[in-house]
């Protein structure tokens, strides 16, 4: 490539790919969780008073641990480990406890976004967030918080990817790192 002024232009790289935003779902599905937790402790100290037999206390602890680790410790686990990171170029979601999964969705291969709430996620200020790519059956971003800020980014990324420079909030919040922050908490 040359100049007007005839002297060689250095080839423009790419921007570089930055972090938007790094969401979990709603902490909300850790309700139940927590509250079996209680119940267990509070039912196995009361009952570790009323057995009399060695056996017997060790198949109360027994079955309490058994109880903690499949009803409490393996939905958070599962919360922690599935994440959706939005970047300036895709979407990308990770799930799996003892398989992990990851799917990619390209901002230019999105058509359409949508928010559908249902009545308990109206209430605690989530949603999901469905993203049409085109194909049989849509991608969708299960119980979000604040899932209309979620949309509004994924569409100001959208016209970002189509067009010269981004604009809006998401663009005035951009700084010299990796990662953008928006929608404070």
């Amino acid at each position: 490539m040359t100049r007007a002024d005839g002297s060689a232009a250095a080839p423009t790289a790419p921007p570089a790919e930055r972090v938007v935003a790094r969401l979990r779902r709603h902490a909300r599905i850790l309700i139940l969780p927590v509250v079996l937790l209680v119940a267990v402790a509070g039912g196995t100290g009361y009952a570790v008073g009323l057995v009399s037999e060695s056996w017997q206390l060790l198949a109360l602890l027994g079955g309490a641990v058994l109880v903690i680790l499949l009803g409490c410790l393996l939905p958070y686990l599962s919360w922690l480990t599935g994440r959706t990171t939005i970047t300036t170029r895709r979407i990308i979601m990770r799930s799996g406890v003892f398989v992990r999964v990851r799917n990619e969705v390209a901002h230019a291969r999105v058509r359409e976004v949508s928010i559908r709430k249902t009545p308990g996620q109206s209430l605690f200020g989530s949603g999901d967030v469905r993203i049409d790519v085109g194909q049989e059956r849509p991608v969708v971003l299960r119980d979000l918080p604040k899932p209309h800020l979620v949309q509004a980014a994924l569409h100001e990324l959208m016209e970002a990817g189509r067009g010269p420079a981004m604009r809006g909030p998401v663009a005035a919040t951009m700084p010299d790192g990796d990662t953008v922050a928006w929608g404070g908490r």
